[in-house]
């Protein structure tokens, strides 16, 4: 090895100790005002964000920015929310009661574009706090589990904290951080957070089935979270040579790739390579992920830029909603006014099937709602309901009773659709409201 090269790593490992400390003395390089920034799901660091709420009194208006909290950490209390606030970018379990009462504030983005955010300032990140690999020989830490916006952010902090962790997966891509960024860093080798896959029942097989079988071989793959797109990967075990560019990569992929379906060799654009920003699944998916050269890596503004997205030829994009209107209007994350979620990266991977050679965007959700009392496709959206996709935008809608491709229809021919595939107890009164609506 050359002298220059010992020297390097020398010089690595010596700043790893130099910065190696605990969380309590972690924190305290944040200050009263600080904006800090959280990975997604289970690259939030826990031991550095539980330090942070024990100390969450001491603070004055400091904020933490996150898409898709997976604990309930004690900061997020409205009781001390003048000391420490969530700011959602996508609501999760643990602040999606605190946006519904209004203590936690709610910013409406497209998942591709937050990272410009910080660029341009619209969003603050003086501290960035993230789970990390075990460093490298070269010094480097692999921001794997959710690089996401995290890469950016860290552009612009001025104090980086990592929470190191052996099962943390070292990945290839654009996801990595240089001991010289850091700032100071902890230990901790606790198992990784699981996500266990969602109940797939009767409704969601079913409407899995009519979007597997729209699929063709060699698509390449781009699947939200949740049962019905998980149930549409559980009968894809029969394609073949399919590919993936996707923003989440968790066990129903996995499942895929350990059957052989899933080979990206025909991907025109990153062939070979399986893409993504964020993992959310079991120890083995990400034993799976470490050092394993299928796989890269990005931040999220690669992964989920319609216009990168859509340069491979076939795209197929599956995502869930919770309402559509007879224009084909999507309600992905709200209750009428009430905030349920976030927009994500579904508008931004419609548009890149829309922009793809072949490609083909997803709308998938049951006819009905709390039990079957309400349908869930209906004349207008709910009042104050959040448009996550557009008419302009959406492709297919698919229920358990079928599937409504609207994508140039006009307006009395996609009501016509969407009405045949609502649930049969509700398609008279839809039908009455379409001709109200001089739709029939």
């Amino acid at each position: 090895m050359k002298k220059g090269r010992k020297d390097e790593m020398a010089s690595a490992q010596e700043l790893y100790r130099e910065k190696l400390t605990v969380a309590e003395a972690a924190i305290s390089l944040i200050k009263d005002g600080d904006s800090i920034v959280v990975p997604t799901g289970v690259g939030e660091p826990p031991t550095l964000l539980a330090a942070l709420s024990a100390k969450r009194r001491e603070y004055h208006d400091v904020s933490v920015g996150q898409i898709l909290p997976l604990r309930k950490f004690a900061y997020i209390d409205e009781e001390t929310k003048d000391n420490i606030r969530h700011l959602a970018y996508f609501f999760g379990g643990p602040t999606r009661p605190g946006g519904q009462a209004g203590w936690i504030d709610y910013v409406p983005s497209y998942f591709y574009e937050l990272p410009s955010f910080f660029r341009s300032n619209l969003l603050g990140a003086d501290v960035v706090m993230s789970m990390a690999s075990p460093m490298d020989e070269y010094g480097y830490f692999a921001i794997s589990l959710a690089t996401d916006y995290t890469l950016e952010a860290m552009k612009k902090a001025r104090v980086i904290l990592l929470e190191v962790n052996e099962h943390v997966p070292f990945t290839y891509g654009n996801c990595l951080v240089h001991i010289s960024q850091v700032s100071a860093l902890i230990e901790n080798n606790d198992p990784i957070l699981e996500v266990a896959l969602p109940q797939i029942g009767p409704v969601q097989e079913a409407i899995g089935k009519y979007v597997a079988d729209l699929i063709p071989n060699g698509a390449t793959l781009q699947i939200g979270y949740g049962g019905i797109p998980d149930a549409v990967v559980m009968q894809l075990t029969d394609k073949h040579d399919l590919g993936i560019h996707t923003e989440m990569v968790g066990d129903g992929i996995l499942t895929l790739i350990e059957a052989g379906v899933v080979t990206n060799k025909l991907k025109n654009y990153l062939p070979n390579k399986m893409v993504a920003t964020f993992a959310l699944g079991s120890q083995k998916l990400y034993k799976w992920m470490n050092r394993n050269p299928q796989l890269e890596m990005h931040p999220v503004d690669f992964t989920n830029d319609p216009c990168i997205a859509g340069r491979n030829d076939n795209l197929v994009t599956i995502n869930a909603s919770m309402q559509v209107d007879f224009l084909g209007q999507c309600c992905s994350e709200s209750m009428g006014p009430v905030p349920f979620s976030g927009t994500g990266g579904q508008a931004d991977f419609v548009r890149a099937a829309n922009r793809s050679k072949g490609g083909k965007s997803f709308i998938v959700l049951p006819s009905t709602a709390k039990g079957g009392k309400i349908s869930r496709i209906v004349p207008t959206l709910t009042a104050g309901a959040a448009v996550t996709t557009t008419k302009n935008d959406v492709n297919y809608i698919v229920t358990e009773y079928g599937v409504a491709q609207l994508r140039g229809k006009s307006a009395k021919q996609r009501a016509h659709e969407l009405i045949a595939i609502a649930h049969p107890d509700f398609r008279p009164e839809l039908r009455e409201a379409a001709k109200r609506m001089n739709l029939l």
